[in-house]
């Protein structure tokens, strides 16, 4: 993941939980601005690193013997990213084939077979056979190409998510970019390379063959399409490879992989105009090989076609812009200086009660537990809005909880996409989070890591 856009920095407060004031009577997560993540601390007559760290550790120690030193680490969860049908798992990546495949061969199928039926009329409806053959080996060869980008990554240590094959091809998820852009030039290029050399493979199989055969068309037609991938790949602008290829040049030249990023997203935007106009404009006049007799039909297909290449360059250009600049604020997102201070409350200790004592200690969470101090559930803050302050002493802090989960359970040492990606995988309004060691650091609630991460995009790149 490239981090070049932060300041590599440490703020202040890294190093402890965050100090935020203490629980209001009536707690509003959607209107109180002190909810917002930084704001709050009484920065003026701020205590040195020294006398910091040994308030955390203080803290932390009255916590311990308030009852919740420790509990379970969080444990490893398997990732499945789903996307599918599970076709394998070739070099540990799982590969699927996304539901809108099916609609682009049956379009190849019908497609090519009324050109089948053109060159090859004696086949008759076998000709649909042979259509859907040659779709599943054209993306056979779209898989192969895919592969490329995935050897490659996983040879570089970058890991690989997943590999989908859909409407417009497939993609290679790649979890973390290249730290270098060489390393970035030869991860794009090997995608267009392998299609290259199919298509000379496809070529020299084709020599032997007599013309106008099954196997003949089929070996011409796989040549012609991978080498139309090729090419159509090597156009220099995002999100293709052509366009990867534009950002590690630009990055080498520059120094800035966001540099490289904007450099190549725009072009990719300028591509997809050029698409759009210049794909119906070249079938029209035949420069691609085409019957300069083109039908109506044929002519909003051609426009459909252009409309739809243009509309997937554009919009992927437009992501690669938004993803670089994730990438670039994801760093500034560390559990350890999100997390709320947090008191142990018993599971049947009245709401006023529990709210007195974070109010006493500064906190601003509170986690269940059982006699022997094991976290159990924590206080939704939601659910406290809605209980009025003449009900509080009636209301026992265990009717207001969530059971903890295992995915609720989060390492303080989170930061960025691996926070991110925690967070999605268990979906829940607050998370316990953990020292390594087993010792409860306090409570991250998902409403200020939204707000961080949106304010970490408003930022300017």
């Amino acid at each position: 993941m490239d981090v070049s856009g932060g300041n590599g920095q440490p703020r202040p407060d890294e190093n402890h939980p965050a100090e935020h004031p203490p629980v209001p009577p009536t707690p509003n997560p959607e209107h109180d601005p002190e909810h917002s993540p930084g704001q709050g601390r009484d920065t003026p007559d701020r205590p040195g690193p020294a006398d910091t760290a040994d308030r955390a550790d203080h803290e932390h120690r009255s916590l311990a013997h308030a009852g919740i030193a420790r509990t379970d680490p969080p444990p490893e969860r398997p990732k499945e990213p789903g996307g599918g049908i599970l076709m394998g798992r070739p070099f540990g990546v799982p590969v699927y084939v996304a539901p809108s495949w099916f609609l682009v061969a049956a379009l190849i199928t019908w497609v090519f077979g009324g050109q089948l039926d053109r060159v090859l009329p004696e086949l008759g409806a076998l000709r649909y056979l042979v259509s859907l053959f040659f779709a599943v080996a054209f993306y056979a060869s779209v898989l192969v190409h895919e592969l490329a980008h995935t050897i490659a990554a996983l040879r570089f240590k970058l890991p690989v998510r997943r590999i989908q094959l859909q409407f417009f091809g497939g993609v290679s998820e790649i979890e973390k970019e290249a730290e270098t852009p060489g390393r970035e030039f030869v991860l794009a290029f090997v995608g267009p390379l392998l299609s290259l050399v199919l298509a000379g493979l496809f070529y020299l199989a084709l020599k032997p063959v007599t013309p106008g055969t099954v196997p003949g068309v089929l070996l011409a037609g796989l040549m012609i399409s991978n080498l139309i991938v090729a090419v159509f790949n090597l156009l220099p602008g995002l999100p293709l490879d052509g366009g990867r290829m534009l950002r590690a040049v630009v990055w080498k030249i520059t120094g800035k992989p966001m540099t490289g990023t904007v450099a190549a997203a725009w072009v990719g935007r300028a591509l997809a105009v050029s698409v759009l106009i210049g794909l119906p404009l070249l079938n029209q006049s035949g420069a691609l090989g085409g019957d300069q007799d083109i039908s109506g039909m044929d002519t909003v297909t051609d426009a459909l076609l252009a409309a739809i290449l243009a509309a997937i360059i554009w919009t992927g250009a437009g992501n690669s812009l938004r993803m670089a600049r994730l990438r670039e604020h994801l760093p500034d997102l560390r559990a350890r200086t999100l997390t709320r201070r947090a008191v142990p409350v018993q599971t049947d200790t009245p709401l006023s009660e529990g709210l007195r004592r974070a109010n006493a200690a500064g906190a601003r969470a509170l986690v269940v537990v059982d006699a022997d101090g094991t976290p159990l559930s924590l206080v939704r803050e939601a659910a406290i809005v809605g209980v009025p302050e003449h009900r509080r002493p009636w209301v026992a802090v265990s009717e207001l909880a969530q059971d903890l989960t295992d995915g609720m359970r989060v390492s303080a040492e989170l930061s960025g996409e691996e926070l991110l990606d925690t967070l999605r995988a268990t979906p829940a309004t607050e998370y316990l989070v953990i020292e390594n060691t087993g010792e409860i650091y306090g409570v991250l609630s998902a409403a200020d890591v939204e707000r961080a991460f949106v304010k970490a995009m408003a930022r300017p790149s």
